[in-house]
C-alpha cells in the first residue's frame, strides 16, 4: 500500500501552536463510519453524545521532562533524550551527536552527571548516571524539558508542563502526551460519569518513536516502535464483562457496550492486549502493534483521537477503523472548516451508529 494515498497538503496556519482554554472547548469533528453521517461540535458536546451503554478507556501515562541539556569534556553542548528506564540509576537515551565512546562522561548540572555505559545503534546509548531512583527523578523534573513536536514554533512554552498534560495523568514515563485526552476537564469527566458513561484507564508509555516518519514507500514495510502497555486484572475483567454485556434497547440489542478508546495510544493498548478470540488480557508487557488498513480491530468500536499528520502511522491506525477514503475525505472538509491539527488540534470522534 503506497504511503502517497495517505498524504495531504495542511496550511501552515492549522497547526496548532497552543492549546485550547480551557481544554474542552476544542472543536469536535464527529464521523459515523457506518451511516457517513458529519457533525460539527465541540468537545463539551460529548455530555450530551454519549450514554450509559457507553464505555470510555483512557491512557492515564503521565508526560515527564525526558529532554536534557549536557555539557561534554570537551565544552561543548549535547541533546539527551531520554527513552526508558533500565534500572533505578540508568536510562536508555537517544544522543544528539554520535562521538562518543563507553565511560564518556557529560555533566547536566554542579554534582548531576553521567557516563554512557553501551551503545545500542546509531545514535541511541545506555547512560548511567551519578545519582539514582527518586534523587534521579527529582533532578530530571528540576533539570529536564518537555519534548515537543517538531512543528510546534513557538518561543513562549511556559504553558507546557502544566497543558501538555491530562488532567488524570498518573502514571509517569511518556515523553509524549496522549493528545486525545488533553480536551478533557475533569468537570466534563464528572458529568459523563453522572450520565452512566462508564470510564476505565489502562496506561501506554509513549516513546520518540511515535515523532518518527515513516521512511519505506510500502506502509507494510513499515517498522513500529515499542511501547509499554499496563493493564490491571479488575480493569480487564470489568471490560471484557461490559464488551459481551447487552445493550440498553436502543436498536443495538444483542451488543455489548460500546467500548471508546481515548486516543490512539489506549487503542493500541486494548487492541494489543485482546487475544485472538477477542479477551482482553491484562498485565504488563512491551508491544509493537502496528495498525493499518485491512486490519481488524477486536475490542475498540469507536475513538475519539486528534488530527494526524499526512503519512503518518497514526493517520493508517485510524484508515484502519474508518476506510482511508473516509478518512482523506474527512480531513480534507476538516481543512475547509478550519479545524486545527496535530497535538494541540481540535478532536475528531470516529463513531459506529
Amino acid at each position: 500500500m503506497n504511503i502517497k494515498l495517505f498524504d495531504y497538503h495542511l496550511p501552515k496556519n492549522l497547526i496548532a501552536q497552543k492549546p485550547t482554554s480551557p481544554r474542552d472547548h476544542s472543536r469536535l469533528f464527529v464521523f459515523d463510519r457506518v451511516s457517513k453521517k458529519i457533525q460539527h461540535k465541540h468537545f463539551y458536546d460529548l455530555v450530551d453524545i454519549l450514554g450509559s451503554d457507553d464505555v470510555l478507556v483512557l491512557n492515564e501515562t503521565k508526560v515527564f521532562p525526558a529532554r536534557l541539556k549536557a555539557k561534554k569534556k570537551t565544552g561543548g553542548f549535547l541533546e539527551i533524550f531520554l527513552l526508558r528506564t533500565l534500572s533505578a540509576d540508568s536510562y536508555q537515551v537517544m544522543v544528539g551527536g554520535r562521538r562518543f565512546c563507553v565511560s564518556d562522561k557529560i555533566d547536566f548540572a554542579r554534582n548531576f552527571s553521567a557516563v554512557f555505559t553501551k551503545q545500542e545503534k546509531d545514535n541511541i546509548w545506555h547512560l548511567k548516571f551519578n545519582v539514582s531512583g527518586r534523587t534521579l527523578d527529582k533532578k530530571i523534573e528540576q533539570y529536564g524539558q518537555t519534548p515537543l513536536p517538531p512543528y510546534i514554533k513557538v518561543k513562549d512554552t511556559s504553558f507546557v508542563r502544566q497543558r501538555y498534560q491530562t488532567t488524570y495523568a498518573k502514571k509517569r514515563g511518556s515523553v509524549a502526551a496522549p493528545t486525545a485526552g488533553l480536551h478533557f476537564t475533569s468537570q466534563l469527566l464528572k458529568k459523563l460519569e453522572k450520565k452512566g458513561v462508564k470510564i476505565f484507564k489502562v496506561t501506554l508509555h509513549v516513546g520518540l518513536g511515535t515523532f518518527a516518519p515513516v521512511t519505506t514507500t510500502d506502509i507494510t514495510k513499515h517498522h513500529i516502535h515499542r511501547e509499554w502497555v499496563e493493564i490491571d486484572s479488575q480493569t480487564a475483567k470489568q471490560l471484557n464483562q461490559l464488551k459481551k454485556q447487552p445493550a440498553s434497547p436502543d436498536g443495538r440489542q444483542g451488543r455489548g457496550k460500546n467500548i471508546i478508546a481515548v486516543g490512539t495510544t489506549s487503542a493500541r493498548s486494548l487492541e494489543a492486549m485482546t487475544d485472538a478470540c477477542g479477551q482482553l488480557q491484562s498485565g504488563s508487557k512491551w508491544v509493537d502493534i502496528y495498525i493499518y488498513p485491512g486490519y481488524k480491530y477486536r475490542f475498540v468500536d469507536e475513538l475519539i483521537t486528534n488530527f494526524h499528520l499526512p503519512k503518518s502511522s497514526l493517520l493508517f491506525m485510524v484508515s484502519a477503523l474508518a476506510g482511508r477514503q473516509n478518512i482523506m475525505n474527512c480531513y480534507k472538509l476538516a481543512i475547509k472548516k478550519k479545524y486545527h491539527f496535530f497535538s494541540f488540534g481540535d478532536a475528531m470522534f470516529i463513531r459506529r451508529r
